[in-house]
């Protein structure tokens, strides 16, 4: 039984599409789903241009690719590419922002035979029950989904016994999915991440330390749509540079979710120093990192970037009381976005896991947050005070003073690394 072929189907195949690919499984290829982009209105095609730009990032180094755009699913090609290499393609596609699935597809014809076959093909080393999808975009296709999900689930049934079918909670699942011009049969899926396109909220700096809530709180923000830099305060010349090479290893990890990352680097020693000869004491912590937000503001300034990142999660340190984190937004004027406010350290350190950044982070160093810490730390500085200090240390001139001293470093996940003083 063959399906009769449209005059979209004709024309795909003469684009090749015939079902004809290693051992007739077809053309492979890298069908994406998207998330919240459908729910966008009339400036969708902004968040889809954007993301477009995003997988071509993504796919830097491999093959010339060919995106063809539908509501809701984003198709990618690589007509002169091996499996391997459409396999590799997928891989980095999990990691673009805004796609919620990936999946490698056997791309056909609208025949019903050549459907049947792949999917035939794609259970023949399965066991166990298994089930059919079937979904028509195309509704011109002469087969409602269900008796296509039949027919195809009852080829299956008959060429492999060793397959039962569960249609509740099947070990395996073949997917056939009738699009305007072709067919996509395929089977497992990989996570995405979902969220919206990096770029699309515009420009923020991180304040990146080598621990483990700062690259969480940089991921947050990215899957929100925000481009980010980073900006890592060193001990130097106090410390060595080990902390810098732990601030470089997480932000090459961030970059295979952005591309084009950039981590600036300052050394913090010598104005922690001038704090702590200030007298102090318990208000050291809250008045350095007062100084790191003015510092970052200043860089911020010149980079485009419209808000700070940071990592505090309230309650989690005694620097991160209600009424310090109160005190630490009144030292700037942008705003200071903690996507991790309201989360435990379990919550974290599980995102940190699936995003690959916890090892890294849990690597020794000693950073400028370890280095001359008093021994108690003020739960609830009065801003009045901080400003006296900052005063005395005349802070927004010292401020200026250490952006300038940032050296530009240039991670890539995908290579091309360099670094520059900027």
């Amino acid at each position: 039984m063959s399906a009769s072929l449209d005059s979209a189907a004709v024309e795909v195949s003469a684009d090749g599409v015939d079902g004809t690919g290693p051992e007739g499984l077809g053309e492979l290829c890298v069908l994406m789903k998207l998330g919240e982009i459908v729910l966008k209105g009339s400036n969708r095609h902004l968040f889809e241009r954007r993301l477009q730009n995003n997988i071509r990032a993504a796919a830097k180094g491999l093959a010339d690719i060919r995106i063809s755009q539908r509501r809701g699913v984003i198709m990618l090609r690589m007509p002169d590419a091996s499996d391997i290499e459409v396999a590799e393609l997928g891989e980095r596609m999990c990691n673009v922002m805004g796609v919620v699935w990936v999946h490698l597809v056997r791309r056909v014809e609208k025949d019903l035979d050549v459907v049947t076959g792949v999917a035939v093909r794609s259970m023949a080393d399965r066991s166990g029950t298994f089930a059919v999808r079937a979904r028509r975009r195309d509704k011109r296709f002469p087969l409602l989904s269900s008796e296509l999900a039949a027919h195809v689930g009852a080829a299956v049934r008959e060429a492999n016994p060793r397959l039962s079918v569960d249609l509740k909670k099947p070990d395996n699942v073949v997917h056939v999915e009738v699009d305007k011009d072709e067919v996509f049969v395929f089977t497992d899926g990989m996570p995405g991440q979902g969220g919206l396109p990096v770029g699309m909220s515009g420009r923020a700096l991180v304040l990146m330390s080598g621990g483990i809530d700062s690259p969480v709180a940089a991921h947050r923000m990215m899957r929100r749509g925000l481009k980010v830099d980073f900006l890592h305060f060193s001990g130097m010349p106090f410390t060595g540079p080990e902390s810098i090479y732990k601030a470089y290893s997480l932000v090459r990890q961030l970059d295979r979710f952005q591309s084009g990352s950039r981590l600036y680097v300052v050394p913090f020693g010598k104005a922690q120093q001038q704090i702590k000869n200030s007298g102090v004491e318990r208000l050291q912590i809250v008045a350095q990192r007062r100084l790191m937000l003015k510092t970052a503001e200043a860089l911020a300034d010149r980079l485009g970037g419209a808000a700070l990142v940071t990592g505090d999660a309230l309650g989690q340190v005694s620097s991160q009381t209600l009424t310090n984190i109160t005190a630490l937004d009144d030292a700037v004027d942008l705003p200071i976005l903690r996507p991790l406010i309201g989360m435990d350290k379990s919550e974290i350190m599980d995102q940190a896991r699936r995003i690959g950044t916890l090892a890294i982070s849990e690597l020794p160093d000693e950073d400028c947050c370890t280095m001359l810490t008093p021994r108690q730390v003020e739960t609830a500085a009065k801003i009045p005070d901080l400003r006296q200090i900052e005063k005395r240390l005349d802070a927004e001139e010292l401020a200026e003073h250490l952006a300038n001293t940032a050296q530009l470093h240039r991670p890539s996940f995908l290579g091309a690394e360099t670094a520059e003083v900027g």
